[in-house]
């Protein structure tokens, strides 16, 4: 049985914090490879262009082979909803133990996803801490542990663990709020991605 895990998100974009959490999944828990799943209509947030995000994202992976873009989200009529790509992406990929890439804010906010109780058992959960905030290892690990029982509490089981992820405080959202204050990004994103985002002028506008 194959292992392989989603790493969904908006991508707006992607930065150098992905990636290294990206490079952490695949060493730590030995996976055979890392699904990238942007967003096309991301259900609580606006974002850019999604043909904008997929290059971005496609320039930023092209030189790890361990890592592939999935665009299953692009024919997607209504939201992105995370239950609907693993359930399509199983399909694709049978016979294989699915994880799931995601960090601490975003699962503190499972057991609110749309199925979500019905999602937590259906793939491992892999978890990046949240450095920005400045909590240590041991208040990560206790919000996990918050969640889980959460989860239990609806009768559903959830298989979680913490990524050893290097610390870099970085997020896409500093980068837009960079941009727009025509700051430089050069050391928060891949030299092409920079490029791609002064080229179409991205993030030029005010960011939410």
């Amino acid at each position: 049985m194959q292992r392989l895990a989603i790493f969904g998100g908006t991508f707006d974009p992607i930065h150098w914090g992905h990636l290294l959490v990206a490079e952490t999944a695949l060493s730590q828990v030995h996976l055979e490879q890392v699904i990238w799943v942007p967003s096309r209509n991301p259900p609580h947030k606006q974002a850019a262009l999604f043909e904008h995000r997929v290059v971005m994202l496609q320039l930023a992976t092209k030189n790890n082979p361990a890592f592939t873009i999935s665009l299953i989200d692009r024919e997607r009529s209504g939201k992105s909803y995370a239950i609907n790509t693993l359930i399509d992406l199983s399909a694709c990929y049978p016979n294989t133990h699915w994880y799931w890439i995601i960090g601490l804010d975003a699962f503190q906010t499972l057991p609110r996803w749309y199925r979500g109780h019905e999602l937590a058992q259906m793939c491992d959960w892999l978890i990046a801490p949240r450095l920005l905030g400045g909590e240590t290892i041991a208040q990560s690990e206790l919000i996990c542990k918050q969640v889980e029982q959460q989860v239990r509490k609806q009768s559903h089981t959830i298989n979680w663990q913490l990524l050893h992820t290097p610390l870099v405080k970085v997020s896409s959202s500093i980068i837009r709020e960079l941009c727009y204050q025509n700051h430089s990004i050069i050391d928060l994103v891949p030299e092409s991605v920079r490029l791609y985002i002064a080229t179409h002028n991205l993030y030029s506008h005010n960011p939410e």
